[in-house]
Formats: structure tokens, C-alpha cells, sequence
């Protein structure tokens, strides 16, 4: 991203609290995200990672307080004005494996196409722009199918790229990787944050790589949600907090967790 670039607030919550049926998960949140940010959402099984993204994604209503998308409060827009700011990625995606590579980055302009479907030429643009941006031009016409895992976490990618969102939310999407391409996924979105300008969030329990990586973490813990730079967040002493100290505890000199 250019140093000149204007940094500018996507989405805001403002004393927001999160849950699922009569459960609170965790109250008066207050999470800020900006343009060009690669934000990892960490915490341990069932802390509530799945439910905040949930939320504040619009698949899930908030227990109390207020969502903004650029000013807009999430609850006065419509699926397909939602579908303008935010583009999910989920490790579970539903989709044909008949499809080709471009016929599923295509389907990333859906909610910019007539009644048809049909694809206009700036469709095509961006569709192709995606490709490139994730260079994959050379697999566009092979099957999803034939695809590997790491290839095709870049197709869905690209398609998330294609719908042209300022915000794109993944879950997970190191899943089934190796070290490698875990790594090599995690500076792909680093790339991408600073090639496109977007703001990326994602859940991951690769808490080391997000620590290197990442520009802000949020932390889901206890009921608690707060989100710091790394660097304020290993120096919060809450990291030491967020397991049991019998098998595991973070080194704030190596910025990493090492097994006891």
C-alpha cells in the first residue's frame, strides 16, 4: 500500500456485544477496521471467533449495540447492498467441482450481474484482474476438481478479489495446509492488503505466523474481545494468559509459543 494512501475506517462496532440464542459470548466490543489491514482473529476452540465473524459479517444479529460499514449501520443494509462491502471466504464452501477455475472466480461478480447472470466487460476485467493478481491465469480453464488444496484456497481467493469488496472475511483459511503453504498463504494476504488496498480478516490458530505478520490481532478470550498490534499485544502479558500453562507458553522474546 502507498505511505501516501488515506487511511480510512471500513467497519466500526460500537458497543456491540455478541451470542447465539439466549448465550453471551462477550459484551461492549470495540473493534476498528481500516483499509489495507491484515487482521487475525485468534483465541482457543469455542471462544467465540466463529460467532464475532458471524456477526459482524451480517449472518448474525448482535445481542446489543451497533455495526457501521463506512457510516452505514449494518442492519439498515439489504443482502445485496452487504454483498457490495463484504466478500466471505469459508474453508467449507459449497460449490461444482465441474467448474473450471474462471467459471468460479465468476461467480464472485454475481451480485453485480442482471437477472441473466450474464457477464458485462467489466466483469470480465475484474475477473481477470483477479487472476492475475493471484497468478492463476494459467489454470483458468482447469477443473476445480484437479486443483490442490493450496491452489484452490487461491481461487476462492481470486473470487472473493472478482466481487470487488473493501472487506473480505476468511475462516480459517490455512486449514489442511502444510507449514509451507500456511506460510505462504498468510503472505499472500499480506500481499494482497497492500497490492489492493482492502482490509482482510481472518480466523486462525496459526497464532505465530499471525504475530509475524499481521497488522492487528483481535483477541477472543473469556469473554473478552480486544484488539491491539501485535507488538502492544505481546507486550500485554495477555498471550501468557490465553492457555493452560502445563504443556505450552509464550516467549515474548521470540514472539512465539514453545512447548514446556
Amino acid at each position: 500500500m502507498n505511505i501516501e494512501t488515506e487511511i480510512k475506517s471500513i467497519l466500526k462496532t460500537h458497543q456491540l456485544d455478541i451470542g447465539y440464542a439466549n448465550k453471551l459470548i462477550a459484551k461492549n466490543i470495540s473493534v476498528e477496521i481500516n483499509t489495507g489491514n491484515l487482521i487475525a482473529v485468534i483465541g482457543v476452540n469455542g471462544s467465540g471467533k466463529s460467532t464475532l465473524l458471524k456477526t459482524l459479517t451480517g449472518d448474525l444479529s448482535p445481542k446489543k449495540g451497533e455495526i457501521y460499514l463506512q457510516q452505514k449501520n449494518i442492519t439498515e443494509l439489504n443482502t445485496a447492498q452487504l454483498s457490495h462491502f463484504i466478500s466471505v471466504v469459508l474453508t467449507d464452501t459449497q460449490f461444482s467441482h465441474n467448474l473450471n477455475v474462471e467459471e468460479l472466480v465468476a461467480l464472485g461478480r454475481q451480485p453485480y450481474t442482471n437477472w441473466l447472470g450474464q457477464l458485462s466487460k467489466n466483469d470480465k476485467l475484474e475477473i481477470n484482474k483477479a487472476l492475475q493478481l493471484l497468478e492463476i491465469e494459467e489454470k483458468s480453464l482447469s477443473k476445480c476438481s484437479d486443483l490442490s488444496d493450496g491452489q484452490l484456497q487461491k481461487v476462492l481467493l481470486a473470487r472473493a478479489i472478482a466481487q470487488n469488496t473493501p472487506l473480505i472475511f476468511l475462516d480459517e483459511p490455512t486449514t489442511h495446509l502444510d507449514l509451507y503453504h500456511k506460510i505462504f498463504v498468510f503472505k499472500l494476504l499480506k500481499k494482497l492488503t497492500r497490492q489492493t488496498e482492502k482490509a482482510i480478516v481472518f480466523a486462525t490458530h496459526e497464532i505465530n505466523l499471525a504475530l509475524q505478520l499481521c497488522d492487528q490481532i483481535i483477541l477472543v478470550n473469556k469473554g473478552e474481545i480486544i484488539q491491539k498490534t501485535p507488538e502492544e499485544l505481546i507486550k500485554s502479558n495477555l498471550l501468557q494468559e490465553l492457555f493452560p500453562k502445563d504443556l505450552v507458553a509464550f516467549d515474548a522474546s521470540s514472539k512465539s509459543f514453545r512447548v514446556l
